[in-house]
């Protein structure tokens, strides 16, 4: 059984985060490997990281946790650590709720059965404020010119990907995440598996969703991300981008 490692990324966030981890150990995936990055929050967040990780400290157990607690330059940065810190076949960034308790498993399945050429998989989300859904993200699959992109929520990749492509650049506020994907994505022999259900919840209030000016430097964050990876017609594309966002509303 291939290893999932999940980037988890916090900061004074203990509720959220409790959510999180109670989501992943309802996970009937067999083989995963927490991995969380703190930014030395001020809250009962390190205690809470403390007690799971003593929780899961066995590395033949089906979860197992590695965890550091120390400031950093904001969140790509910190999934820059937890990344460097993962050994994992596959790697997802985690920092929301698993909806079903076999989304890792659905996930991982898809990968597998996807054939040569798919490099990872993706699903629909729903952002949640509450208990109330703010919005769906139902892009399904799609090109990058036409503005789709894949829920960053719920990708996950190969390793191999990491290696090849790097990182998240921290240069990046907002879009870091849609600068990678479109780094991996323009070379179109890598292939996203779908997986055509809800599988996670996304915390309302993130990056890239958190008011109005974030929203204007992610457009211009994602448009930068076109130019900078040479994909023509970056203007356009990032319009046909953001109507499909707003569409989700």
């Amino acid at each position: 059984m291939q290893k999932v490692s999940l980037l988890v990324t916090t900061y004074n966030a203990q509720d959220n985060l409790s959510i999180t981890l109670q989501s992943i150990e309802s996970q009937d995936y067999g083989n995963i490997e927490v991995v969380i990055v703190d930014g030395k929050s001020q809250d009962e967040t390190p205690a809470l990281i403390r007690k799971f990780a003593d929780m899961h400290h066995d590395e033949e157990e089906h979860i197992f946790v590695r965890w550091i607690s120390e400031p950093d330059r904001g969140l790509y940065d910190a999934m820059n650590k937890a990344w460097s810190m993962c050994t994992g076949d596959i790697v997802a960034v985690c920092n929301d709720k698993l909806c079903t308790p076999d989304a890792i498993t659905k996930l991982v399945n898809a990968i597998e059965n996807a054939g040569e050429g798919c490099v990872g998989a993706h699903a629909d989300l729903v952002y949640m404020q509450g208990e109330h859904v703010v919005r769906t993200w139902h892009m399904g699959e799609g090109r990058l010119q036409d503005g789709w992109m894949p829920g960053h929520p719920t990708l996950f990749l190969k390793r191999n990907i990491y290696e090849k492509y790097g990182v998240y650049d921290i240069h990046y506020h907002c879009a870091a995440d849609y600068e990678f994907m479109v780094r991996f994505l323009k070379d179109e022999q890598n292939r996203l598996a779908y997986v055509p259900e809800t599988l996670v919840a996304m915390f309302y209030g993130g990056t890239s969703n958190a008011g109005l000016r974030n929203y204007l430097v992610s457009f211009k964050e994602a448009y930068q991300a076109l130019v900078k990876n040479r994909i023509p017609h970056p203007f356009m594309i990032t319009v046909k981008r953001t109507w499909k966002v707003l569409h989700q509303f």
